[in-house]
């Protein structure tokens, strides 16, 4: 076995495969600071450029879900089931689709990201309900599955702290885009967290990481290839992102969007695709036997206010304010308020998710960096979706923002993002394939 960086860069390079030993030692030795950032780095441009092998993919996975603790969540029996999203611009589907997985019976541990750049986190948008903690230990993660079924907290340095590492430097040096890579980093996670299950909705278009459809699927494949081969069920959801999902994209505006739909009163693609994730979840978890049974039970939890009522269970739970929840922008009143006015009329005929990702980003909702602050009540919410029609002056989209030249930059952006003309505009279903649990079993 090869103990050299250098060597197995050299190896990888010309399109070797590495042994399993070869590649947790590497795992191993620059978790433990043994191997410095800059032959590391080199490892990882070589795998950027010559890939992996899925053996390969599946020994780098394993051995960073490894280098961590690892949950263990099988006392709470056999009913657990976890959600990843590739990310996007609006995307607010874990904070409907999980609780609405756990009213039907699920046990939903659910370890979620801060933003970064123009998409959204989930983290980010759950702190901005005042005194919910979601730096939760990963001992709190199991009595509280098992007590309400419900956790949604923030990746903890003790799981899978080799992915943190090795990301971080990806980040840093151009080696993020790496169908390999991406697959074992974020499988990594979920094999750490524990769950028996895992529901993957990769997005792919314009405010997506992935911008090809193929692409798309491949790294979905890949991930599930991953799951099955750890001993876990995987069935995935792939959902367009060229235009922002729902009509608010921030953070406290995006809680409650979400807060609507689990009311049954949120925008239609947020509610169809938030059904048909939590379906998943629901079949995976052992719950139900097919996607149709799964289906109702979860438009039933919707109906009786029991989606809903467990979310508030989870904020209550993890320290928060439940009461907020009720009131507009969960009580947060952003400094500067503006509209992106039609400077014609005609046909929204394009509403472009990254543009609008970037706005938001712009207003305050975002970090560039990690470690930037944001503001909660900064954000955009669209107020004519693709499709309307719009008179010359009237307002498309709202801009809030922490300051004037923030708002100003957020306009900028949005005006390049909309487009009006007299063409109609094209209808785009968000979901564009169900990999159906029953499948992924």
């Amino acid at each position: 076995m090869t103990r050299d960086i250098r060597r197995l860069s050299e190896r990888k390079r010309r399109g070797e495969e590495l042994a399993e030993e070869e590649i947790r030692w590497l795992v191993d030795a620059y978790t433990a600071g043994e191997i410095d950032d800059a032959p590391m780095a080199a490892w990882l441009m070589a795998v950027c450029c010559t890939g992996m092998s899925d053996d390969e993919t599946w020994h780098l996975t394993r051995a960073m879900a490894h280098s961590g603790e690892m949950l263990n969540l099988l006392e709470i029996g056999p009913h657990t089931v976890d959600k990843h999203s590739t990310g996007g611009v609006g995307d607010k589907i874990t904070l409907v689709a999980a609780p609405l997985a756990a009213a039907c019976g699920a046990r939903v541990p659910k370890m979620s990201g801060r933003g970064l750049g123009h998409t959204g986190g989930t983290i980010d948008k759950l702190e901005a309900i005042p005194g919910l903690r979601t730096d939760l230990s990963p001992g709190d993660v199991p009595g509280q599955t098992r007590d309400i079924g419900l956790v949604l907290g923030a990746q903890t340095e003790a799981l899978a702290p080799a992915d943190a590492k090795i990301y971080a430097l990806r980040d840093t040096t151009g080696t993020v885009d790496s169908r390999p890579l991406i697959a074992a980093s974020i499988m990594s996670k979920k094999l750490a967290a524990g769950a028996r299950a895992i529901v993957l909705e990769t997005t792919v278009g314009s405010g997506a990481f992935m911008r090809n459809e193929q692409e798309a699927r491949d790294l979905t494949a890949l991930m599930m290839q991953l799951g099955k081969r750890a001993g876990r069920k995987v069935g995935a959801v792939l959902t367009g992102m060229d235009t922002p999902l729902g009509r608010a994209v921030g953070n406290a505006v995006e809680v409650e969007e979400a807060v609507r739909t689990l009311r049954g009163d949120g925008p239609e693609d947020v509610a169809q695709l938030s059904v048909a994730v939590a379906a998943q979840m629901v079949v995976l978890a052992g719950i139900a036997s097919d996607t149709e049974t799964a289906e109702q039970a979860v438009l039933r939890a919707v109906d009786s206010g029991e989606g809903f009522e467990k979310l508030v269970e989870m904020i209550e739970a993890q320290g928060g304010d439940s009461s907020v929840i009720d009131e507009k922008m969960l009580g947060h009143q952003p400094e500067k308020t503006g509209y992106l006015r039609a400077e014609s009329s005609g046909r929204v005929t394009r509403i472009e998710a990254r543009g609008v990702g970037y706005a938001s980003l712009e207003a305050g909702a975002g970090r560039r960096r990690k470690g930037d602050r944001i503001d909660p009540a900064a954000g955009v919410r669209i107020m004519l979706p693709e499709g309307s029609f719009v008179e010359r002056g009237e307002a498309i989209i709202e801009v809030m923002a922490s300051s004037a030249k923030r708002l100003e930059k957020a306009l900028a952006e949005l005006e390049r993002a909309v487009a009006v003309s007299e063409q109609e505009a094209d209808s785009r279903p968000p979901i564009i394939e169900i990999l159906t649990a029953e499948a992924g079993q």
